[in-house]
């Protein structure tokens, strides 16, 4: 009978340091996760209301930053773009969006729609479907990668 209790015990005991090993785990995960979507929502408010500094604060400086059109931007580009108004939203919503954490890495995927004023060009919108990868950098999600797609023709 003694053994039996004994073995119960242990059994109890692997159960308990397995839940809560699996707790701790997911609870930087989920911190994470939130830390990317706080980060992905100063993006979509900045590209809105551009700010050099918070702009550039965000981006790697290896960032890789992808239109729909194809072209291709560098950080410096990136950053011109907004402050001139080259690239100009006056209103921005992010739907559907998935955000995926790996170690260091994340990877989010959300609908962009948006109202636009670009230099040169008459007002329009945009729907566009956008990959981001992030990177945590010292303790900072910044943005490495963004690419746009236009959604399929239904």
């Amino acid at each position: 009978m003694k053994k039996f209790s004994l073995i119960n015990l242990a059994i109890i005991l692997l159960m308990i340091t397995t839940t809560l090993s699996s707790k701790a785990q997911k609870q930087p995960r989920a911190n994470a996760k939130k830390a990317v979507e706080e980060a992905v929502e100063k993006l979509r408010t900045l590209m809105v209301n551009p700010d050099s500094a918070a702009l550039s604060a965000m981006a790697s400086e290896k960032l890789t930053f992808g239109h729909s059109s194809g072209k291709i931007q560098n950080k410096q580009e990136f950053l011109h773009s907004f402050i001139s108004g080259d690239t100009d939203f006056t209103s921005l919503e992010f739907s559907d969006q998935t955000i995926t954490v790996s170690g260091s890495t994340a990877i989010v995927r959300h609908t962009l729609t948006g109202a636009t004023n670009d230099k040169g060009k008459a007002p329009g919108t945009a729907k566009l479907l956008i990959i981001l990868v992030w990177q945590k950098v010292k303790g900072q999600w910044v943005l490495l990668a963004r690419q746009a797609v236009k959604p399929p023709v239904a």
